[in-house]
């Protein structure tokens, strides 16, 4: 079955929470390189996400994002959906 626009961000907004590459992003959230991108320059763009430049590019969910997710998480479980991670 497809996945919602919402189920992927919101678990790349989880896997983000402490800091990930893109390529830890692409595994975990079970994408392609040119489907991150998009989704990656969406979160930016909205303060849900920074990316962290130094030896390795990182992204890392901001309060606004753990905001949306935790809010995503509440709304499933109203819902009685499963729950995103």
């Amino acid at each position: 079955m497809k996945r919602s626009r919402h189920e992927i961000i919101s678990q790349i907004l989880d896997v983000c929470r402490n800091g990930a590459s893109k390529t830890r992003i692409v595994y975990q959230v079970n994408l392609n390189f040119r489907t991150v991108n998009p989704y990656i320059d969406l979160l930016i763009k909205n303060g849900l996400i920074n990316k962290k430049e130094g030896k390795n590019i990182l992204y890392e969910t901001t309060d606004r994002g753990v905001e949306l997710l935790n809010k995503f998480k509440e709304m499933n479980s109203h819902l009685g959906l499963t729950q995103v991670p």
